[in-house]
């Protein structure tokens, strides 16, 4: 872990403290939570119905597999944190037949932790990292009807409070939100985002669905090529592996396929360039990014975005 990336934002030089969050390159989380999938919790319900007949008739076949292939992370999100990770890709959901109200992460199956206690552990980080900012982004909400999401949303109010950056701040900078005492942009991707004004609505995130470097930054491209959205948008450099490849390499696993093609990916990162042009990225976002130097990569990217401020080659 590079102890300057613990308080990278705070440690970016003055020069960059007025440059909207959107044109900074930010290091990202994909499918922050699935370091800690219960391998014994079932399958969230909308799986395919077939694949769920196979997972009760061979469980014990299909849950190492789910657990190698679901498993996008190996750090804790404290440990993310320290790491630099500013932007988290969370998805939530309600357990079937479960009477409490506590919500679950997922990723093909269920974490051990739940979302109240693991955002708690956040808020107490962000209190020792006062000018480090976090971009939480709350998605899928399988099995969570309005009631529960009316809960949740009240018990994220309640968790971070003064800190929850409201959607009237159009033009964030770090100086303008260390004036406000603001920490947390919070994404939330539900209709219920429009009726409180501490939720943002979705956050774009390009994802390429493909299993090999190329195919992943060919996509990318194309996306550049088209020009960058509105306000904060995330570069998915993440991996998928579809059924039939699963089961064709089954000594394989998300993290060797993602190592094998991190020196192609890392790369088309280094070529990378933040900022306001339509070609420039903003959030980049990957899988293992413990043993992976993503977060070290990405924030380096702002320096190009520096050297252009200051004129400096």
């Amino acid at each position: 872990m590079d102890p300057r990336c613990q308080d990278w934002m705070s440690g970016l030089p003055e020069e960059l403290w007025d440059v909207p969050l959107t044109n900074l390159a930010i290091p990202g989380s994909h499918d922050a939570m699935s370091y800690c999938l219960d391998i014994n919790s079932p399958l969230i319900p909308s799986e395919p119905e077939t694949f769920r007949l196979l997972d009760r008739l061979f469980s014990c076949v299909t849950r190492p597999a789910i657990f190698k292939w679901a498993t996008t992370q190996d750090r804790s999100m404290e440990e993310q944190l320290s790491m630099g990770i500013r932007y988290f890709d969370l998805r939530i959901a309600h357990k079937p037949n479960d009477s409490s109200r506590d919500l679950y992460f997922t990723h093909v199956i269920y974490t051990h932790l739940t979302v109240l206690e693991t955002l708690s552990s956040v808020a107490v980080w962000l209190t020792s990292h006062p000018k480090e900012v976090v971009i939480l982004a709350c998605s899928h909400f399988e099995g969570i009807d309005d009631k529960l999401h009316q809960s949740f949303i009240f018990s994220l109010k309640k968790l971070f409070g003064s800190r929850l950056c409201p959607q009237k701040e159009a033009v964030l900078t770090l100086r303008s939100l260390w004036t406000s005492g603001y920490q947390v942009v919070l994404s939330y991707d539900s209709q219920f985002a429009a009726r409180h004004a501490e939720l943002w609505p979705p956050i774009p995130y390009w994802w390429a669905n493909q299993r090999t470097a190329q195919g992943v930054t060919s996509y990318l491209d194309w996306n550049k090529d088209l020009g960058r959205p509105e306000g904060f948008f995330v570069s998915g450099l993440n991996l998928t592996a579809d059924r039939f490849y699963i089961a064709e390499h089954p000594k394989q696993s998300l993290r060797t396929l993602t190592c094998s093609n991190w020196e192609a990916l890392r790369t088309w990162l280094e070529e990378q360039e933040p900022g306001s042009d339509p070609e420039s990225l903003n959030i980049i976002a990957g899988d293992f990014v413990g043993p992976l130097p993503l977060c070290s990569l990405v924030i380096a990217l702002n320096q190009k975005l520096l050297r252009r401020k200051t004129g400096n080659c």
